[in-house]
């Protein structure tokens, strides 16, 4: 059956798709994220570059400091990956009603992006605050539920989603470069006659996204970081509290190169990353049509 007379796949198989995706993305590219944290939280100019901070982790905490807070984020991936995707799609499809396009195009792709990422900022906050609070050198939080439950006595319920404006913010803006280069790249590359061509175009198209989208939300996310990883001091205004004025703060006080502290990392990350990501829910999704049958494939 031809591509766009396929009917589309069940929420079900979208967020599965998305789920095994995210748990594969994350255990292949972990490291790379505890070295962009600690170079985030870092004020001040920077004393280490990525290597540099790689190697004092390992030197001064052993390896497995490379996987530590891994767990938040297991835990959070498989929702969160199945949320983005499956917003994603819900948004494009909503989108596409509204406009009556019949296909999706660049300025459909940005606007449902954007809309998946701002979606999929509200269930992730609170894993990515015990994440950041226990990759910080600092730490000494004995695990995950050791920091919920300090956060809690001390800041009640609602202090586990410090640092959400800021999380929005950078979910938004990396999930429509990502999604809007995806699109834009897709139509550039001359299209696929075999399955290995397809997969091929798919880690392309995904790289090129995951790249853009960090190139744009990185200043966003030193913010997030510097917000979840500052302790609170009752009675004190916290120095970063609102992205906007906190991306003044912070290019005031040590430069615009520091809104991009972790980028190579991140980068490194994100990019190849969007490609694994792309490639294994589009692999996943083809075993459900083959395995739903017609009227699927």
């Amino acid at each position: 059956m031809a591509t766009d007379q396929r009917k589309p796949l069940p929420f079900i198989a979208n967020f599965a798709a998305g789920a095994i995706a995210g748990v594969s993305e994350i255990l292949t590219f972990y490291p790379l994220d505890v070295v962009k944290t600690r170079m985030q939280l870092e004020t001040g100019k920077a004393k280490h570059g990525m290597a540099g901070t790689l190697s004092a982790i390992v030197r001064e905490e052993g390896f497995g400091r490379l996987y530590r807070g891994l767990v938040p984020p297991l835990l959070l991936e498989a929702p969160k990956r199945a949320v983005k995707f499956a917003a994603n799609d819900f948004w494009g499809k909503t989108y596409m009603g509204f406009s009556g396009e019949s296909k999706m195009t660049q300025q459909l792709s940005i606007l449902t992006g954007c809309s998946a990422g701002a979606t999929e900022s509200f269930v992730v906050v609170p894993f990515e605050l015990v994440k950041i609070k226990l990759q910080d050198k600092t730490s000494t939080f004995a695990g995950p539920i050791d920091v919920v439950k300090q956060i809690i006595k001390k800041e009640g319920p609602l202090g586990l989603y410090a640092g959400m404006e800021a999380t929005f913010w950078r979910h938004l803006w990396w999930n429509g470069g990502y999604f809007g280069c995806i699109h834009q790249v897709r139509s550039m590359l001359t299209p696929a006659e075999t399955q290995q061509g397809q997969l091929f175009n798919n880690f392309v198209s995904g790289s090129v996204g995951g790249f853009v989208g960090t190139l744009i939300n990185t200043p966003f996310d030193v913010v997030k970081s510097r917000i979840q990883g500052t302790a609170k001091v009752p009675g004190v205004v916290p120095k970063y509290n609102w992205t906007y004025p906190a991306l003044m703060t912070i290019m005031r006080e040590e430069g615009p190169t520091a809104l991009y502290k972790g980028f190579l990392p991140k980068v490194l990350r994100l990019a190849p990353g969007g490609g694994v990501l792309l490639l294994v829910v589009e692999f996943t999704l083809g075993v459900f049509r083959n395995a739903l049958g017609p009227p699927y494939i």
